[in-house]
């Protein structure tokens, strides 16, 4: 579904990510198939559930140093962004969102990362 040798999201495929070497996927590997990447530490996004994004979903990033905010909404697209949402990461000072299916939000999120911007990464694993 994606690849990209030079990472740090080396490859994606339904529920799993490669990342700085390492597996994470629904089959118990690393972190598992929800993911959350702050400063390039991976982390298990717990918080979502769902196919609607709440803020409390998104309370992880709302604190840190970030400008951007890539979710990756599913192989499919299926979660929902709310508006309520948006509007939480905005007044909490991040300047930029980009909503995408996970395959392209991996893709954006390394071209970000590369470019040097201060970026998070939430992404779902399937659907």
């Amino acid at each position: 579904m994606f690849e990209d040798p030079a990472g740090p999201i080396e490859r994606f495929e339904w529920g799993c990510y490669h990342i700085n070497g390492e597996i994470h996927s629904e089959d118990g590997d690393g972190v598992g198939k929800d993911i959350c990447i702050i400063d390039g530490e991976v982390s298990a996004w717990e918080a979502r559930e769902g196919h609607r994004l709440t803020p409390k979903m998104v309370k992880i990033v709302l604190d840190k140093a970030i400008s951007v905010l890539v979710i990756g909404n599913g192989v499919n697209g299926r979660i929902k962004v709310t508006g309520k949402t948006v509007k939480t990461l905005k007044h909490a000072g991040i300047e930029t969102l980009i909503i995408e299916r996970t395959p392209e939000a991996c893709a954006v999120y390394n071209r970000l990362v590369r470019e040097g911007e201060t970026v998070a990464l939430l992404a779902h694993g399937t659907c």
